[in-house]
């Protein structure tokens, strides 16, 4: 028979077993946590860095321009991208902290990349990302071939031209996004004309030694339905010389002009009385020590077809050029005396383009951008749209064609 005294000693006693076996397993528990962190338990824990890729993973309509990568509260150590296809490796390069990278060049419209990162931590904890994307198609984006370059040196005459790869219906998007600027303080404005060209110029022509810088920042912009610009950069170019020259019809000669000077006279033939040569303003847009020149392609049947025209510099896009003549009658040469040509401004030469000729000087002492103002000639003026021949407008008209 068990007293209740005995019974209470033995269920105080067998609390106290529990109490001192549950106090045993705490005990046994904590020691645990703690030889954990001993053997290095924060190894355990993520990483405090973040990655962030700026094309997601999956995602099409990436840009060419700004994708890259970025980390926050840490440093990446590491980041490779390839085009996914072929494997080929994309160059890039890390910020000085670390804290970012981007390629090196541009992307390529409509290709599927990928990109995977490595950063660590303050505390030497890594983290990793990737992201496989394609980016925006040709399809669904625009480009403006432009000119001058970057880095040219140009005439005073050589406007800035972009010609986009589809049609802009919403201008004032697209041109609010393109500044151009001059070093000599003069005011640009820009000009459309249709719906896939756009020049700029000042009120009259740049001044001579300016530098003029254009700003391109269509990356993103929706110039037309659904179609987004690419281009994002600054391209700077410079005027050089001041050179004008000038054609007179009536006297067959041509007056070189340089920085306010006159610096030679050069007797020409313009065209003939069939084949008159547009008067007005007119800017070398390219030059070519020889080039083919074929009737064929002007819309005059089988007129000529001459395979090596010596210096030949292009004055419009319908086919005007100033040029050397080597096949003219040497028996009554035709320089300062009267026109013979189809519409282009001649100047003795010889075949090859050897030897000392005005048309060989002219040439060399000519750059693109420079100006040859025709006139006298009984044939209309040039429009502005032919070539880049834009100073043949009113300034009034010009700003008229602005969407800005």
């Amino acid at each position: 028979m068990t007293t209740p005294d005995i019974a209470a000693r033995r269920v105080l006693g067998a609390c106290a077993a529990l109490m001192i076996g549950a106090l045993t397993l705490t005990a046994c528990g904590g020691s645990a946590n703690a030889d954990n962190d001993d053997k290095g338990g924060q190894d355990s824990k993520s990483s405090a860095a973040t990655i962030e890729i700026s094309a997601k993973n999956g995602s099409t309509g990436a840009s060419i321009n700004s994708t890259g990568v970025k980390v926050s509260d840490g440093r990446l150590t590491e980041v490779k991208m390839t085009v996914a296809d072929s494997g080929q490796a994309v160059p890039g390069a890390l910020s000085g902290n670390g804290g970012s990278w981007k390629p090196k060049e541009q992307l390529e419209r409509g290709t599927k990349y990928r990109i995977s990162a490595t950063a660590k931590d303050g505390d030497g904890r890594s983290t990793a990302a990737d992201s496989t994307f394609t980016t925006v198609s040709s399809s669904d984006s625009f480009i403006g071939t432009y000119t001058p370059d970057g880095g040219a040196t140009v005439g005073v005459g050589m406007p800035v031209s972009f010609n986009f790869d589809k049609a802009i219906g919403d201008k004032k998007a697209v041109q609010s996004h393109i500044t151009v600027s001059s070093s000599s303080g003069q005011k640009v404005v820009g000009h459309w004309f249709g719906t896939q060209r756009l020049d700029f110029r000042p009120e009259e022509y740049w001044k001579a030694g300016s530098k003029v810088t254009m700003k391109i920042d269509l990356d993103g912009v929706e110039g037309a339905n659904g179609v987004y610009g690419v281009q994002k950069k600054t391209v700077t170019f410079t005027i050089g010389h001041s050179q004008v020259s000038t054609v007179d019809v009536n006297t067959q000669t041509m007056t070189v002009v340089r920085d306010g000077a006159t610096i030679k006279s050069v007797p020409i033939s313009a065209g003939s009385s069939e084949f008159t040569t547009y008067n007005g303003q007119m800017v070398i847009t390219e030059k070519f020590e020889k080039l083919r020149m074929d009737s064929r392609t002007v819309g005059l049947a089988n007129a000529y077809d001459i395979p090596d025209v010596p210096h030949a510099m292009r004055l419009t896009q319908s086919g005007t050029f100033i040029h050397g003549n080597y096949w003219y009658n040497k028996g009554n040469p035709p320089f300062g005396r009267q026109g013979t040509s189809h519409g282009c401004v001649g100047l003795q030469d010889v075949q090859g383009g050897q030897g000392d000729t005005p048309s060989k000087w002219f040439f060399e002492n000519s750059t693109v951008g420079d100006v040859v103002i025709v006139k006298n000639s009984p044939d209309k003026t040039v429009t502005p749209e032919n070539g880049l021949n834009g100073w043949n407008m009113a300034w009034s008209e010009w700003v008229a064609g602005s969407a800005v």
